[in-house]
């Protein structure tokens, strides 16, 4: 198993944990719960979607995708660890800055900082979908699958 994979399941786990954590407090009947977790809903679901799902799926597909060398069996690492630390510094920037904003304390810097972070989880999605392209192959089927799929 690559080591990317291996950050990005492990990073998976520590959101889920995160997430449920969360969910738990927000869950706790109101006189035990503080009003102010109410805001913390939309960070709940990024941490849950983005920080558990998001890279579950994409660690998995880096490891198990087709190879497209043997010199470079998943394209290039460098643009792979880089749409990780995007990824992460997008939804860890969203846990700050969707509060703020939602609380209106941090001003019109807060609202900057989540589009920043909406931004910087995007190109993390679009990298991947970079780096991953290349390995979704048609399989050669000879004549026969070219007629049959024409």
């Amino acid at each position: 198993m690559p080591l990317l994979t291996r950050v990005y399941l492990k990073s998976a786990f520590i959101y889920l944990a995160l997430s449920l954590a969360l969910g738990l407090l927000q869950a706790l009947p109101s006189p035990y719960a503080p009003a102010f977790l109410r805001v913390f809903t939309p960070v709940y679901f990024h941490l849950f979607l983005v920080g558990w799902v998001t890279q579950m799926i994409f660690g998995v597909i880096y490891w198990l995708f087709p190879i497209i060398t043997r010199e470079q069996p998943r394209g290039n690492e460098r643009l792979a660890w880089a749409t990780y630390i995007l990824l992460n510094a997008g939804l860890l920037l969203r846990v700050v800055a969707e509060p703020l904003t939602s609380l209106q304390m941090g001003g019109a810097w807060s609202g900057w900082l989540l589009a920043f972070s909406a931004l910087t989880q995007w190109l993390a999605a679009v990298l991947f979908v970079i780096i991953s392209w290349p390995r979704v192959k048609d399989r050669f089927h000879g004549k026969a699958g070219k007629n049959a799929a024409t």
